[in-house]
């Protein structure tokens, strides 16, 4: 079968990637077309038609400022869909273009299914008809999800959390602390890790509040889990005069597995944190007009996936004015020194592991796919 995918970010390339694997397991003849990254380009042989790095616009502001490129993408990704005649096109997340592809393809006699439902239970309600118009398969990654889309009359697949996998994986990887040290060049501290985002404006608002507290903590090393598609320049702006600051390119989950704590940058990182058993301060902050215009839509009590599955303040989020040298000291304090707390947090993510369904999340969901598109 011809597989049309759509992945917009970095996570949605690591899970497309993770099911695109399993597809090829199932599907001897499983060709692939796709927008996504490195992780998606490794399983099929071949270069994504556009890479996510093209396709990230963070906040209300810049997707305004971008809008002409937004707009050119829309098109050339339509035509493209069209000119490889997929059985299915498979979108996973990035609901701001993938919804648009659903209507469109849709409309023209093209299966859709859709991976990582848009998180209509935050924000954006009325997305829902679209779904239900366009989307022939929805397969939710959260638990609670489930219920939520049954108040509006739409079944939709739960095969469990993508994540539960590929971190399973990365805990039999770990090497022993002093190797990890030896390898990177690293002082004999324990490692407070800090991941201010994969965008430049999250580098920009988010890191420099991050480590103002670093001269607090001169036990520790601070290690900055650097992206590829952040230019080291802008990370060194804000870590040159810091002595227990390093920059580590691609090594996210190793500084992780190696860490007292975290510093997190509210998205899917909260939840890798939490699911390799590190206590985390959330961190979120962007400018002053996108977050009020946020506030005006956003009707969750949470912005961590944590706390949005647990349903309560697992982890301590610092949002905008709260995001600050006073309160991020404070916090951090916490989770590295009062034993009780640090207790607390990880009882609590061996709660959330059971509520995500344990592994083999991407081998279900490509089995519940396969059984949807194949002939009978």
């Amino acid at each position: 079968m011809r597989y049309y995918i759509i992945a917009g970010e970095a996570s949605g390339d690591l899970h497309a990637s993770n099911l695109m694997k399993e597809l090829k397991m199932l599907d001897c003849e499983a060709e692939f077309l796709f927008w996504g990254g490195d992780k998606m380009a490794q399983q099929a042989g071949i270069p994504p038609v556009k890479h996510f790095r093209e396709l990230a616009f963070m906040g209300f502001l810049e997707i305004l400022m971008n809008v002409r490129k937004i707009l050119k993408n829309i098109s050339f990704c339509k035509k493209d869909i069209l000119d490889y005649k997929p059985d299915v096109l498979i979108l996973v997340d990035y609901p701001g273009f993938n919804l648009r592809m659903a209507k469109f393809s849709h409309a023209r006699g093209i299966k859709v299914f859709y991976y990582i439902a848009p998180t209509l239970w935050a924000w954006h309600e009325s997305r829902i008809k679209t779904i239900k118009s366009s989307v022939d398969k929805l397969f939710v990654i959260l638990p609670f999800e489930k219920e939520y889309y049954k108040k509006f009359g739409y079944p939709v697949d739960f095969a469990g959390h993508p994540l539960m996998d590929a971190l399973d994986a990365e805990m039999l990887n770990t090497v022993p602390f002093e190797e990890f040290l030896k390898k990177n060049h690293l002082e004999d501290k324990p490692i407070i890790a800090i991941l201010p985002g994969s965008r430049k404006q999250e580098i920009v608002k988010i890191m420099p509040l991050m480590l103002s507290v670093a001269d607090d903590f001169k036990n520790y090393q601070f290690l900055v889990a650097g992206v590829s598609s952040i230019p080291e320049e802008l990370y060194k702006k804000y870590i040159k005069d810091k002595s227990n600051v390093k920059l580590l390119y691609n090594q996210t989950y190793e500084i992780l597995k190696q860490s007292s704590g975290a510093l997190v940058k509210s998205g899917t990182s909260t939840l890798e944190t939490a699911l390799l058993n590190i206590p985390e301060v959330v961190c979120y902050k962007t400018s002053a007009a996108s977050y009020i215009l946020a506030k005006q839509f956003i009707k969750v009590k949470y912005i961590s996936i944590v706390n949005l599955i647990m349903n309560r303040a697992v982890v301590c989020e610092l949002i905008q004015h709260e995001l600050n040298y006073s309160r991020v000291k404070e916090e951090l304090e916490k989770i590295l020194f009062n034993t009780q707390k640090r207790n607390a947090v990880l009882n609590e993510y061996e709660q959330l592991r059971q509520l995500l369904g344990g592994k083999g999340a991407s081998m279900r969901l490509a089995g519940l796919m396969y059984k949807y598109l194949k002939p009978e």
